[in-house]
């Protein structure tokens, strides 16, 4: 059985209560009747009655004792849940050019564009990571923290709607979207830590080069996963035409294959190419499964108060020297 109190600094009360009940019965009271001489009471035989009756004021001291030990809660530990969790922190870094909106991705059937794509599959990857902190970086011509690293998994996928093409001038700072996401995980102090970029493009925008962040990254022990998002060759981009429709023309849109290869082996991650919806689900997936550092927590204790049981047995004790001291060992003066 395992014992613990709830507020055990009370039971540093215990030596005072006992001392002084200790020191008050010792104290030197004048009998009730004086004689000349003790020798007149040494023919007198006490037996059990009369040592019970002397020493029934330790039974007292032991009941104000168990008073003290209630007042500090005493409870068995009857059960400790034990789990196994996965604590990373995460930074997403997405594509939010306007080469991302090119519709050769599908979901349930529907054409949709690439950012669409991303979103959909992110929110699902986001769910599952439950004990992780993530956060969202978001990057065309410039790159911006649209959430920093959070628990928080509704507020992050609030501001994963927000996402939408055209917010920012356009461009593919793929060097400035690392960068950003390094900075972010700066003053973790997680075991792992890791970036996945995903872009469709070639870097063109953004003063720092993606090698050059990936070198950062590399130093600060941050694992990168790039993803390559989009088929290869021409692929369906909307335009409106002379009338104001939705038409579709085709356009090529490169992805920088080998820069995006270099990023996820200088810093040990891997590099993906996911080129349609299917392949994009499976490669966040692949990374869920791959990102997994085990770490054992305690869940939570279930105790069984142990408070009205001393309670009782102190009530009990006193109950029996009242009804002791007034019947079987009452004293007469």
């Amino acid at each position: 059985m395992s014992l613990t109190f709830k507020s055990p600094w009370i039971l540093l009360l215990i030596p005072f209560v006992v001392g002084s009940l200790i020191w008050w019965h010792g104290r030197k009271k004048e009998t009730a009747l004086q004689f000349s001489s003790s020798l007149l009471l040494a023919p007198v035989s006490g037996g059990f009655k009369a040592w019970l009756s002397a020493h029934l004021y330790w039974g007292r001291i032991f009941a104000l004792a168990l008073f003290v030990i209630a007042l500090a809660g005493p409870q068995q530990i009857l059960d400790e849940a034990r789990y196994k969790t996965d604590g990373i922190d995460i930074v997403l870094a997405i594509d939010a050019s306007g080469s991302m909106a090119a519709e050769d991705f599908k979901i349930d059937g529907q054409r949709v564009n690439r950012l669409t794509a991303v979103k959909h599959i992110v929110r699902d990857f986001i769910r599952k990571r439950n004990n992780d902190r993530i956060g969202l970086v978001v990057f065309s011509q410039f790159a911006y923290t649209v959430c920093p690293l959070t628990f928080d998994q509704e507020w992050l996928l609030d501001n994963l709607d927000r996402i939408q093409l055209g917010m920012m001038e356009d461009g593919t700072a793929i060097g400035s979207a690392l960068a950003s996401s390094t900075a972010r995980l700066k003053a973790s102090s997680a075991k792992s830590r890791i970036v996945i970029l995903l872009t469709d493009g070639i870097n063109n925008a953004g003063k720092i080069a993606p090698i050059a962040a990936a070198n950062i990254a590399q130093a600060m022990g941050i694992r990168v996963y790039t993803i390559g998002a989009g088929s290869k060759g021409p692929v369906p981009f909307p335009i409106q035409d002379f009338w104001g429709r939705r038409a579709y023309q085709n356009v090529e849109i490169n992805i920088d294959d080998a820069t995006l290869q270099e990023i996820a082996m200088l810093t040990g991650g891997k590099y993906f190419w996911a080129k349609d919806t299917e392949t994009l689900k499976a490669i966040y997936a692949e990374i869920d499964q791959m990102e997994k550092s085990e770490m054992q927590q305690t869940g939570y204790r279930e105790y069984r108060q142990l408070f009205p049981a001393v309670l009782i047995v102190a009530l009990l004790m006193l109950f029996a020297d009242l009804i002791l001291s007034n019947t079987w060992l009452v004293k007469i003066p």
